[in-house]
C-alpha cells in the first residue's frame, strides 16, 4: 500500500511543478509560497480533524516537536527556493534537480538513520544524478 501513495506522492508533485510555474506568472516567488502554505496548512489540518487525529497532539514527545518543527522548516526552505527557482528558470530544468532530493536523501539516511545502504541503492542514485545531469544541461 505504500507504493501507491509513494506514486499518488509523485503524481501530486508533478502536478505542483506544472500548477506552480503557470500559477507563479507574476507574483512574487516568496508570496506565491504563502499561499500554497496556506492551502496545504487547511489541507492538513482538516485531514487532522477528519480523521480524529488531534487528540494524539498531547502525546507527542519534546524529541519529535523539535525534529517536526526542524522537518518544517527544512520544507519551507526547500519550498522558497523550489519557487524561486520556478520562477526564473524553466520547469523542466528545475524538476529533475530538485529531485535529486531522492538521492540526497538515501545518503542521508544511511549517514544518520543507518539504514543499509545496498549495490542498487548505488546504482539507482548514480543512475538518478546522471539523469538529472542530462536533463539539467
Amino acid at each position: 500500500m505504500w507504493a501507491v501513495f509513494a506514486v499518488l506522492s509523485a503524481v501530486f508533485a508533478a502536478l505542483t511543478s506544472i500548477l506552480a510555474k503557470i500559477g507563479i506568472d507574476g507574483v512574487g516567488s516568496n508570496l506565491a509560497t504563502a499561499i500554497r502554505t496556506c492551502v496545504v496548512l487547511v489541507l492538513a489540518w482538516g485531514m487532522v480533524f477528519l480523521t480524529n487525529g488531534q487528540n494524539g497532539i498531547s502525546q507527542i514527545s519534546r524529541k519529535s516537536w523539535i525534529f517536526l518543527i526542524l522537518s518544517g522548516l527544512a520544507t519551507g526552505a526547500s519550498w522558497l527556493c523550489y519557487y524561486h527557482a520556478l520562477q526564473i528558470g524553466e520547469v523542466s530544468k528545475v524538476a529533475p534537480i530538485d529531485k535529486l532530493s531522492g538521492v540526497l536523501t538515501l545518503v542521508l539516511a544511511f549517514i544518520f538513520l543507518h539504514e543499509e545502504f545496498t549495490a542498487k541503492s548505488l546504482v539507482g542514485s548514480v543512475l538518478l544524478l546522471a539523469g538529472t545531469l542530462v536533463m539539467a544541461l
